[in-house]
């Protein structure tokens, strides 16, 4: 066994050789889980999306780990039938008192994918092409997952002493919303009560250069309901005669931003934080190509010219965007029809500052005084499905600069400090609940293509992810044994100090 003070070059060589020499192991792994369709939103997959939890169990346990399924309850259907929430995995593995503890949360339930929706390859099949991995899951989250998991059992291939005792939580729905999470957490407090750090890998770098996230928007969703009544009509015989439900929606939801994106509902900036002076800076040095991203996106422009206004208003300033209208035909061909009911998406990424019961009034009496001056019969009802808060940490705590030495030592260059503009929940819910300090390490490339057609991880991101996480626990462990030292030297002058006044 590898006593923890040994050199940490040789111990990182040994780490990096190994790694390198299983890569196509690890690949293998990633083929084995994205062949698991678990797709955590629709209930054809529910048996699949179990399976794939108690495969991750499985692999946790060959790791030596405690392993407990916990039991999520039942999930209520639109139609009112209940089907099983796949179980949520808490383990554990190493309790030593000297020791820092690092809890991993990760998610192996993955978006819908279909080969019809415009992937190049079956999305449920690892196929590498050019260096990358493509397959639903790939990035988001199953290759982080694995990444974690390889490095550990590195060490353990290795025979050398895992410098920090580890937990796990992994859980199958984080891809609609995590419902029953926050129970789950409240329900388990001795679980975290010994957890030091909590680390989330799941998100992507901004550019091709390796970084760290500790921030993220939250997300407050509506639905926008407008009925006209009981049941749909013919355009030929009723249009012209009645107040159709469609066009009032319309008219709602073109109410909501103009066409350079801001948001028209009043009130909703009060609360966003100005911007700083010190603030404007940090988006200076920020690695960031804008055509790169353009052609990541495949967009031909942008609402904004410069780097930094593009990664204020995708990090710092919040956004509204209308999703999609259920009830409407969106079929292949013509259909002439009045819809009886339909009900408008769209969702605010809230920023820091901002409160999810502050947005949801504001938004209600925006929309229904817009709907009372358009004088329509028709019903309307507006409701908040979700309301996720955003997140932000300190980047000055000690996971962070672990973090930052580790990916300098893998990948030779000083890690972006950036914020993700999307909704991870979890890492606000982490902090607030177990008052643990949280960090974001993404491996993810920015060209991943998370929750798209043709997702992807690089082989190479992947790979270098999992020496990423190995050297991570070194780091980790120096600096928390190094804060543990200055702890107990200023408890000893405290108690000295206690003595000579007594």
């Amino acid at each position: 066994m590898l006593p923890l003070h040994a050199n940490a070059a040789t111990k990182l060589e040994d780490l990096f050789q190994h790694i390198d020499a299983h890569q196509d192991d690890f690949v293998q792994s990633l083929k084995d889980w994205v062949a698991v369709p678990s797709d955590s939103s629709d209930p054809r997959f529910r048996e699949q999306l179990i399976r794939m939890v108690q495969m991750t169990a499985e692999r946790i346990r060959t790791l030596g780990a405690t392993v407990q399924l916990v039991d999520m309850g039942l999930e209520t259907l639109h139609g009112g039938q209940t089907i099983q929430f796949p179980p949520a995995i808490l383990a554990q593995l190493g309790n030593s008192t000297d020791k820092a503890t690092v809890c991993f949360y990760g998610h192996v339930d993955v978006q819908p994918a279909k080969k019809e929706d415009g992937w190049k390859t079956d999305p449920y099949t690892i196929t590498e092409i050019n260096g990358n991995l493509y397959g639903r899951g790939a990035t988001d989250n199953k290759g982080p997952v694995l990444a974690w998991i390889h490095a550990i059992d590195t060490y353990i291939a290795l025979q050398k002493t895992i410098p920090v005792n580890l937990k796990f939580i992994i859980e199958g729905v984080e891809e609609t919303g995590s419902p029953g999470l926050e129970e789950l957490l409240k329900g388990h407090e001795e679980f975290f009560s010994d957890v030091d750090y909590i680390v989330i890998s799941d998100n992507v770098w901004l550019s091709r250069k390796p970084a760290l996230t500790y921030g993220t928007r939250g997300n407050a969703y509506f639905f926008v309901e407008v009925e006209s009544g009981k049941k749909d009509l013919h355009s030929g015989t009723f249009g012209g005669i009645i107040h159709e439900s469609m066009r009032d929606l319309v008219y709602l939801l073109a109410s909501l931003a103009d066409t350079a994106g801001h948001i028209l509902i009043p009130g909703i900036y009060d609360d966003v934080a100005p911007l700083t002076e010190e603030e404007s800076k940090l988006y200076e040095s920020i690695d960031f190509d804008m055509e790169e991203h353009k052609n990541n996106t495949e967009v031909n422009t942008f609402l904004y010219n410069t780097k930094e206004e593009i990664l204020q208003h995708m990090w710092r300033y919040p956004s509204l965007s209308i999703h999609g209208i259920e009830g409407a035909f969106a079929g292949v061909g013509t259909k002439t029809v009045i819809p009886s009911k339909v009900i408008g998406k769209f969702s605010i990424r809230q920023v820091p500052n901002m409160k999810i019961p502050v947005v949801e009034k504001l938004v209600k009496k925006h929309l229904e005084d817009v709907f009372a001056k358009l004088n329509s019969p028709n019903k309307l009802k507006v409701s908040l499905e979700i309301g996720a808060m955003p997140w932000v940490a300190n980047v000055d705590d000690p996971q962070y600069e672990a973090a930052r030495t580790a990916i300098r030592k893998v990948f030779g260059v000083t890690p972006d400090m950036i914020r993700d503009g999307s909704t991870i929940p979890l890492a606000r819910t982490f902090q607030d609940l177990t008052k643990k300090k949280v960090i974001m390490i993404p491996i993810g490339g920015a060209d991943d293509g998370e929750h798209s057609q043709n997702e992807k991880i690089s082989r190479s991101n992947y790979i270098q992810g999992t020496k990423l996480f190995a050297s991570f626990f070194l780091e980790l462990a120096k600096l928390h044994e190094d804060l543990q030292k200055k702890s107990n030297s200023n408890q000893v002058k405290i108690s000295q100090r206690i003595r000579s006044q007594t």
